[in-house]
Order: structure tokens, then sequence, then C-alpha cells
């Protein structure tokens, strides 16, 4: 029987249970803290307060790219976001991010300290800061390329890995929008690389860094096992961008940062 929504919408007892699938119990329509949850600082300039999902890994990117430049400004300390224990709703996280969603940042050498979040502007102003891989003549076209991944990826993530990979139960609808939308994306992605060696030309840029982090390890079949399904091998410019940019120093250590323990 189709679903009928109802004239006003309102949670019952099990909606959560029934359509959160792996995350039910961490969903809710409401945002601020749920409980007191002090999050710890290293001596570092930089405060990361994140998780090695895409979103986490942009941002773990521009950090040891930067590192890589001996920029000593951009030194970081990192500690796990547990978002499947709730850790995002503790007190200190959501007055850095009342969004309560990973990644989030405080540059301590601020006075106050400047709390971000979001991941694209966490970037952007990293890179602003630093004066690094945001290309001067090339700046609007790289802010375009970093806005596209804001908008275009949660139907990647919220919407195909969801009904994909975590939805518990499958729904074919759901999964043939959301397949169709990715493969448009990745094609969006392949038709443009056809003719540049990064998303802003020649320049390796925080729009490079924050499309791979999902598109590229999608391209690469390490998100949602779903490389055959999506054919990623067929978008051979996009390949070819995914496995550069994998082969940096910086971007294999960004995928496996080791994060500290808040508790």
């Amino acid at each position: 029987m189709s679903y009928i929504p109802p004239n006003v919408w309102a949670p019952t007892s099990t909606t959560a249970n029934e359509n959160g699938g792996k995350f039910a119990s961490i969903n809710r329509p409401t945002a601020g803290a749920t409980h007191e949850q002090h999050l710890p600082h290293g001596d570092q300039p930089l405060q990361l307060y994140s998780l090695n999902t895409p979103n986490g890994v942009k941002v773990n990117i521009l950090l040891e790219e930067l590192a890589d430049l001996g920029i000593a400004g951009a030194a970081y300390d990192a500690f796990k976001i547990d978002i499947m224990a709730g850790d995002q709703f503790g007190t200190d996280f959501v007055a850095i991010n009342p969004n309560s969603k990973i990644p989030a940042l405080v540059d301590t050498t601020t006075n106050p300290p400047q709390k971000l979040f979001e991941s694209g502007a966490i970037l952007l102003y990293l890179a602003e800061k630093f004066d690094q891989f945001l290309p001067a003549d090339q700046r609007a076209e790289c802010l375009c390329w970093l806005f596209w991944q804001m908008g275009s990826a949660p139907y990647v993530g919220g919407g195909f890995g969801h009904f994909y990979a975590y939805a518990p139960e499958k729904f074919e609808y759901a999964i043939n929008r959301f397949t169709m939308e990715t493969k448009r994306q990745l094609d969006v992605l392949d038709q443009h690389l056809a003719t540049n060696r990064y998303l802003c030309g020649e320049a390796y840029s925080i729009a490079d860094m924050a499309i791979w982090a999902w598109y590229g390890q999608l391209a690469l079949g390490k998100l949602y096992d779903a490389a055959n399904f999506l054919q990623v091998q067929d978008y051979v410019h996009l390949q070819r961008w995914a496995a550069t940019i994998a082969e940096r120093p910086a971007v294999k250590r960004a995928c496996e940062v080791v994060l500290q323990s808040i508790a």
C-alpha cells in the first residue's frame, strides 16, 4: 500500500527505528545539545574535531598538504567525534557547530578563538589564512567547483548512499532516483576533467580536495561498495584524476589521520 502523508507530520515512537536504518539511534527532528560534554584540546594552533568520513577527509587533506609545505601555523590536534555515539550533540561541540555535523575546527591563534563549521567554509578559511591552494587567477572557478561539491554531494551521501547502502529496506524508486543523479554528477566531472588536469586546469586546489573526498573515493571504489553498480570505471578522465590525487602523500595520510579520543 502506498504511503499517504498526513496533513501535519509528527514523529512517533517508531519513526526513527523504522526509517533511520544505520543512523536510527541519532536521528531526531530538533537541534541543540542533548548532554554536557567537554572537548579536550591540545597545544597546536588548530583544534580539529572530526571523523574520517568524506566530509572529514576534505579538511584532513588540506591540513596535511599545508604540513607538507612546512607551514607551522597549520599544525593541528585531531579529536574523534563519534557520531554513532552522539558526540556531535555534546555541549562543547554544539557551541562550535550548532548544526551538529563534522568537521568542526577552532583556530586558537585569533582573539577570541575562531570557531568554524561546514567543511567548505573551513577549507576556504584555511586557504585564505595561509594563502595556499586557492589560485588567485582562478579564484572564481575554484569557488564555483567548491560550492558545486557542497551542493551536490548530499545527493550522493544522503541520497544514493543512504538508500543504496544504509536504508533498512531497498526502495527501487529512491535508489533509481539518486543513482541517476549520482551518475549525472560523475559525468559532469568526467567531461570537465577530459580537458583539465585538475578542477581548475593545472592548479591543484581546495576544490580538488573537497571533490576528491567524495567523488574521487567513490570512483576508486572506496564508498558504499558501489563501484560495480555505478560502473565507475567508465568515467576514464575522472579515474585518472582520482588516482593521481590518491597518490599524493598528504592525501594518503589524510585518509588515515589518527583521531584522539575525547573521553
